[in-house]
This record gives structure tokens, C-alpha cells and sequence, in this order.
């Protein structure tokens, strides 16, 4: 794709960036057949090709409008165009540059900015949120049936015990997340004891990855929020910790961005590659302790694997949980369009509802049609998003090896 890039632009470094991205493009229109948005609303300007020509045309002649800020705000980041685009176009960057330049042109309504700082503020501050927490359970029976389902608590998972393994050398940091230890405290004791029968150890780090700043376009605040990370986790590594591991897929997709984040900033750029290279999902460490797990017995039970889109579009690491689940006997069901979105993305479910809650219900419509006993998968957002659409147990495929091991060790 050719482009006419003022020099004002050129001259930055995110104008660089988006330049050499905006060129990879050939326009082909591949990227539409997996667009989530596009196959619902039918429009181009909600498909990856349509957004990439809006982003070409507001940087080259500078005119910001609200209509293109809707069709970027209805993106879900869920890179899916990515996996199949033929080019290798790094759709998601060049997003997350159109929208931060875009918010800068165009500044949000005073009612739609305090309402995004309020997200921010209280999905990133562990205090705030699990007082907020409290106050919503309290008054549980004014809120809607799909919000009880989402923050009640998870009571088709066993409850914590003592671990299974012995204290090791192996040591590795966990990425405690934001929410998932007040409305998902299982996967996290899960991790600990199924790491432990393999003879590791964890550390807790908790506090948040910064995507939620980062994909609400709260740019400078994100990026102080990965240096202050950064800061804090580089100093373990010092102390033999061999990984980071992450049990929510969307928080490892941004931890294995940091280098993109600080492309420009030469005090951090070195040590955000050294804490991306560590960095694994929790699929990542299981499949190579996968010849120390207990041979399964007769287990025939029929699970339904939902892979998040940072699982499998933003990490590359489609196939993996499918492989340590069949490995301990389970059988999975066929999901038709297992590539799209469930529509969950973040916020995304918060801020454009009506779309994600049409995505949800596409996808729990396909994830139980094979009539499975529970739904599995990899990260809390998608596990939330899920279960508020439906009765059938949601789990993180993490509780159903540890259970397994509890059953077979």
C-alpha cells in the first residue's frame, strides 16, 4: 500500500512504525474473512482492511472524526486478521498507534473520559476493585442475571489444598492479574500445586500488565506502568528465576509486547527483551513437563476447549492446552469458528456491549453443541465473559489438571 505521510509524521517514531506497517499491507481482503466484527455488522469499515485505509487517511491528511473512532473502538484487538493475513501485517501496533494519535486529535466527550478513567482506576487497583467487589455481591439481587453469573463464585472447582509438590530450586514468578485473584482464586492456588508436582516453585507478583491502560489509549500511564514492572521483576531474575508465567493468555500477550511498548526508549528496550523471552503461558511450562504426568485411566468426559485470541492469534499457541487435555484423557469437543472472538477482549464487554454479548452467544452456541460436560479455557476474561451466557460449568483448563493429578497421584 502506498503512502503520502506528512513529514511531521514521518519524522516521529510512531509515524515510523505505522509507515512501515501501512506499506506491508497489499489490500487483499483476506483479513475480512475472519473479522469478527465484520462478519457480524457486514461493514467494511469494521473489518481490518477498512480500519487500516481510516488510519492511512487520518494520519495523511490529519482529519479526526468520531465516526472513526467508533469503527476503531469497535475493533477487539483479537488478531485473528493477523494469523491470516498472507503479508504479515502487524494490524494490532498499527491499531493501538491509530487510536492513541486519534484520542490526541480528538479528544472523548468529558462523560466518556471519566467513565474510561473509572475503569482504569478501578480494574487496576486490587483495593478498589475488591471493595467494589464486596458492594456488588452485597447488593447481587438488583443487579442483572449476566453480572451475577459473571462475579459469583466459581463452586464446580475443588477447593484448595496442600501441594502436591515438594519445595525446589526451580523457582518462576507468577503474574498474580488484576481481577483474577478476587473472582477467580482457584486458578491461581491451581498453578501453584500443579507447578509444585512438577518441582517448582512460585513467587507472587502481583499488580497489573498495563493492558488495560495500554488498549484504553491511556498511553503515557501504561508505559509507566510496564517500566515500574519491569523494574520490579528484572530484579528476580538476578536470583535464578528461570520464567514469568502467566495463567490469563491477555495478560501474557501484553508482557511479550513490552519490547514493542519501549521500541524507542533505549534505557528499557534491553530489559523488556530479556523479561519478553522469559515470559511463558502456564500451556508453555505444562508442555514440557508432559512425559512426568500420571498415564490417564478410562476418562471419556467430553469438554468443550474455548482458545482466547491472545492465546491463539496474539501468542501463536494454538493447539497446545488441546494437547495436554487429550494427553489426560479427555475428550474434546469439535468447535465450529473455534477462531473467532468470544467477545470478551478487556473492557471490550464493558464498552461495547450489544456486539460482545452477539459474539458470546455465537460462541457458546458453538461450544456446546456437541452437548459437552464443561467448557475450559485459558484466560479470566474469556472464562467471565462466558460464563454469564450460560449454566454450564466454565473453568480454567489449569483446575482440570490439577484435579486430574489429585485423582492420579
Amino acid at each position: 500500500m502506498q503512502t503520502k505521510l506528512p513529514d511531521n509524521v514521518k519524522e516521529t517514531h510512531w509515524g515510523q512504525v505505522a509507515d512501515k506497517i501501512l506499506r506491508s499491507c497489499v489490500h487483499c481482503g483476506f483479513c475480512t474473512a475472519t473479522c469478527p466484527t465484520y462478519q457480524l455488522l457486514g461493514d467494511e469499515l469494521d473489518g481490518p482492511r477498512g480500519r487500516i485505509y481510516q488510519i492511512k487517511q487520518f494520519m495523511e491528511n490529519g482529519v479526526a472524526s468520531r465516526k472513526t473512532q467508533q469503527h476503531l473502538d469497535r475493533c477487539l484487538t483479537c488478531r485473528s486478521c493477523e494469523t491470516t493475513c498472507p503479508s504479515g501485517v502487524e494490524y494490532a501496533h498499527l491499531l493501538d498507534i491509530g487510536r492513541e494519535q486519534l484520542e490526541l486529535a480528538l479528544p472523548r466527550p468529558p462523560v466518556q473520559r471519566l467513565y474510561r478513567a473509572a475503569l482504569r482506576t478501578v480494574f487496576t487497583s486490587p483495593f478498589l476493585f475488591k471493595s467494589m467487589l464486596r458492594v456488588a455481591k452485597f447488593f447481587s439481587f438488583l443487579l442483572p442475571d449476566y453480572i451475577k453469573l459473571e462475579i459469583a463464585e466459581n463452586k464446580n472447582i475443588t477447593p484448595y489444598s496442600n501441594s502436591l509438590g515438594k519445595t525446589s530450586e526451580r523457582k518462576m514468578l507468577l503474574l498474580e492479574g488484576c481481577v483474577q485473584p478476587e473472582l477467580s482464586p482457584e486458578i491461581n492456588q491451581a498453578t501453584k500445586r500443579v507447578l509444585g508436582f512438577f518441582g517448582i516453585d512460585l513467587i507472587n507478583a502481583p499488580g497489573c500488565c498495563g493492558a488495560i491502560e495500554h488498549h484504553l489509549s491511556s498511553t503515557e500511564k501504561a508505559v509507566q506502568r510496564v517500566k515500574n514492572n519491569i523494574d520490579h521483576w528484572y530484579s528476580y531474575l538476578d536470583d535464578g528465576i528461570e520464567a514469568i508465567v502467566s495463567t490469563a493468555s491477555g495478560c501474557g500477550v501484553m508482557v511479550k509486547d513490552y519490547d514493542s511498548i519501549l521500541a524507542n526508549d533505549p534505557e528499557y528496550l534491553e530489559k523488556a527483551q530479556k523479561i519478553v523471552q522469559v515470559t511463558k503461558d502456564i500451556s508453555e511450562i505444562v508442555i514440557e513437563e508432559l512425559n512426568k504426568l500420571p498415564l490417564p485411566s478410562n476418562n471419556t468426559m467430553t469438554i468443550a476447549f474455548h482458545a482466547p485470541c491472545t492465546l491463539q492469534h496474539g501468542q501463536k499457541l494454538d493447539g497446545i492446552v488441546e494437547d495436554i487435555l487429550e494427553h489426560i484423557g479427555f475428550k474434546l469437543a469439535t468447535v465450529n469458528d473455534s477462531h473467532l472472538c468470544c467477545g470478551s477482549a478487556g473492557t471490550y464487554s464493558i464498552l461495547q456491549k450489544t456486539i460482545a454479548q452477539q459474539l458470546r452467544d455465537n460462541k457458546l452456541k458453538n461450544l456446546l453443541k456437541e452437548r459437552p460436560l464443561i467448557i475450559a479455557t485459558a484466560n479470566i476474561g474469556c472464562l467471565l465473559h462466558l460464563r454469564s451466557g450460560t449454566d454450564k460449568p466454565v473453568v480454567h483448563w489449569i483446575n482440570l489438571l490439577d484435579q486430574y493429578l489429585a485423582a492420579n497421584s
